[in-house]
């Protein structure tokens, strides 16, 4: 048994999750992957790693490769106003508070949205689930949940003028519709013809195919006295969109084929997804002096407050978190990561040229059980490397 097998098997024992699969790769291929423990909770059916589960904002990094490839042909611009492909986000407006009864004011942004910032979390646009005047908004204008996948719960108002702070928010979403409109394809047929099919990722959908249902994970959550117990997913029969922020199944080896197209700066076995020039835009900050603050938590049943290496200044790419500065795991700085909101995680390390995945199926987000058995395989890369 290797070390990484000894901890995932370890961690999953002492209750990090029901079922947690994993990989680690680099430049090369697979350096280890695996699974440990069940798929649902009580079930006997043994977590592969081909599992598939839901990776939620995991999809960000996809959606972001899609939106890159576009700026590469001139179909897409970072700079310029958004609202020259979708029109309605030249008509968004900022939410300046509400009057004495309750009612939202609005006020024209500053400057307007673009994609760059789509990109970044620096648009305005914010999640309900960490947002408590987005979660007022919808109360008194009646409008959808983000869950719902109705296409009205895209439309809210800014938080804030674009460009001026970080607030993680459903820019990525509206970058998955300029994909659409700039390809004319759906989200998930630009992905199958550009990238989840020339990367060989088969198990990627934003839909299950009947060979995936087989093989996907139950949700569970974490009660407060640390216990695990399975939970219904609460996800729409008829979407109305294709979620570019958070809509996706895969597996870990699926994503870790993605991973390795990163690390080879846009490129898989013979396959350039990619130019070297933009990948190398896309892993370096895009935020300047503006930093990722915490998540605080709107919605205790979806998320816990949450920061990955608290007090540690972190930036943003397009479309991942940076670390800036070196961190106790042993990543360098430079080192890109992000998750879903289910507990998946991920981390790619273009200076080590190594990275990997990580996937259980549990609310709410930041468990701090399952995200440290991450970091504990995290760390035991970078202790074989010494």
């Amino acid at each position: 048994m290797s070390n990484f097998d000894r901890i995932l098997q370890e961690g999953v024992a002492a209750g990090a999750a029901p079922g947690a699969s994993a990989t680690v790769v680099d430049h090369s291929g697979v350096r280890w992957e695996g699974a440990a423990g069940e798929r649902v909770l009580g079930s006997n059916v043994a977590m592969t790693i081909d599992t598939v589960g839901a990776i939620h904002s995991m999809t960000k990094a996809i959606t972001g490769a899609a939106a890159m490839q576009l700026v590469e042909q001139g179909k897409l611009s970072l700079d310029s106003p958004a609202s020259e492909v979708i029109p309605w986000l030249g008509e968004v407006q900022v939410l300046s508070g509400f009057d004495t009864d309750g009612q939202p004011q609005t006020r024209p942004p500053k400057t307007p949205v673009t994609l760059r910032q789509l990109l970044t979390h620096t648009s305005g646009f914010v999640y309900e689930i960490w947002n408590e005047n987005d979660v007022r908004w919808r109360q008194a204008t009646e409008t959808p949940s983000l869950f719902s996948l109705k296409n009205a719960a895209l439309r809210a108002p800014l938080a804030f003028d674009p460009g001026t702070r970080w607030e993680y928010g459903t820019g990525i979403d509206w970058t998955g519709k300029m994909v659409e409109a700039a390809s004319g394809l759906t989200l998930g047929s630009y992905f199958e013809q550009n990238l989840t099919g020339p990367l060989g990722m088969k198990d990627t959908a934003f839909s299950h195919t009947p060979s995936m249902l087989e093989r996907t994970a139950g949700l569970h959550t974490r009660e407060k006295n640390g216990a695990l117990v399975c939970a219904e997913p609460n996800e729409p029969a008829k979407p109305e969109y294709e979620m570019g922020g958070g809509g996706l199944h895969s597996t870990m080896s699926d994503y870790g084929r993605f991973i390795r197209m990163m690390l080879n700066r846009g490129t898989l076995e013979g396959e350039q997804l990619l130019k070297e020039t933009t990948v190398a835009e896309m892993v370096t900050n895009q935020i300047g002096d503006l930093r990722v603050c915490p998540l605080k938590t709107a919605a205790p049943a979806y998320s816990n407050d949450a920061e990955f290496f608290p007090g540690e200044p972190k930036s943003w790419g397009l479309t991942f978190q940076i670390n800036e500065t070196p961190c106790e795991t042993g990543r360098p700085a430079g080192t890109l990561m992000w998750a879903g909101l289910a507990n998946s995680f991920f981390w790619i390390d273009m200076e080590a040229g190594v990275g990997g995945s990580y996937l259980s199926q549990i609310l709410p987000f930041g468990d701090s059980r399952s995200l440290d058995l991450f970091f504990e395989i995290e760390r035991e890369v970078y202790r074989q490397a010494r």
